[in-house]
């Protein structure tokens, strides 16, 4: 039986089939999944596009699970009202809940949960950013789109060449590990936590040894900036940086002194300090928001995208999925 299927027979054996979830900041294409699902639970759904905040905790009226997305920090004022609304668990669309306090969320009666979902819609966008980076990708497309076809200054590198260092391996940094393999490049390995020693190495030795460097570590107290000046000094020169984890585990301002001064010869970022108010917003036109994000953007050695790694049918649909079964989980394992 698969595990959904298990959900389902377990809600329904304890009467917890009019679960009530109020999904907020939900997208059009998260809709068409969280009714279809919902519909086949039976689960009684709010769904609205909206940010959830003090205004809006009236759409929770006789819910106590909430799903919210990950595009936007949730304050702890609507965490307090959320809990006076009687609201008990919050399913985070996301790996991660960086934008959540969860100590606060605790403090005030709700527990807070993260989804799981392929690793591969993120693990095949890393490998992809490596690839760009060291072909030189962004300078050769700029310079094509105005019709200057003439061969780079720089050649590009071959990933079997070289060394790439992987910092967490948990389900996203061991799918990167995989597909690396195939290209045949030295991989090392850094983890607090390594559920296999093998080819792990202490943080310093990845850092100093590798020409690419790439993140997929959680966001916490002991990671924010994680790459911070010290460590990007470590760095070999000519070094590429890669981070489709969480915009924090670098110091932005260092990073920009780095590359601005050549020590590096690159970054692959789809996530960045600051983002929240840039990423996934309409900027055509208007005067940056983000003084870093600006100076990102000019350097023809720097690749941006906007929080997109994860973003496939597959995981959508795991993510959907799993945030309501998160919810359905927590109501039998309450009523049990």
């Amino acid at each position: 039986m698969r595990y959904s299927e298990a959900v389902r027979a377990g809600s329904s054996a304890l009467g917890v089939r009019a679960t009530g979830v109020t999904v907020y900041g939900c997208e059009a294409d998260e809709t068409a999944l969280f009714r279809e699902l919902a519909a086949h639970w039976g689960v009684r759904l709010v769904v609205t596009a909206e940010t959830v905040g003090e205004a809006n905790v009236g759409l929770t009226a006789g819910n106590r699970c909430v799903s919210v997305g990950h595009k936007a920090r949730i304050s702890n004022s609507a965490l307090l009202a959320l809990s006076r609304a009687g609201v008990r668990y919050v399913s985070t669309r996301s790996i991660g809940y960086d934008h959540i306090d969860g100590e606060y969320a605790r403090s005030v009666g709700i527990s807070v949960e993260g989804v799981a979902y392929s690793p591969d819609s993120v693990a095949d966008y890393t490998v992809m950013l490596m690839l760009m980076s060291v072909r030189n990708t962004k300078a050769t497309f700029r310079r094509a789109e105005v019709h200057d076809y003439r061969l780079a200054p720089a050649r590009g590198k071959e990933l079997r060449d070289l060394t790439v260092g992987v910092i967490g391996t948990g389900r996203i940094g061991a799918a990167v590990i995989d597909r690396l393999r195939g290209f045949g490049c030295s991989v090392l390995a850094y983890d607090r936590r390594p559920r296999s020693p093998a080819g792990h190495v202490p943080l310093d030795q990845l850092l100093q040894s590798s020409d690419i460097v790439t993140l997929h570590t959680p966001l916490d107290a002991r990671t924010h900036h994680l790459l911070d000046r010290s460590r990007i000094a470590q760095l070999k020169g000519g070094a590429v940086v890669v981070n489709t984890g969480r915009g924090a585990l670098i110091d932005t301002g260092a990073l920009l002194d780095a590359l601005e001064n050549g020590r590096l010869g690159g970054a692959a970022l789809d996530v960045l300090e600051g983002e929240e108010g840039v990423f996934y917003a309409d900027c055509r036109g208007k005067v940056a928001e983000s003084a870093a994000v600006a100076r990102l953007q000019r350097m023809p050695n720097v690749l941006i995208s906007p929080h997109t790694a994860y973003y496939t049918d597959h995981a959508l649909s795991d993510i959907v999925e799993n945030s309501l079964i998160n919810c359905l989980k927590f109501e039998i394992g309450d009523k049990a």
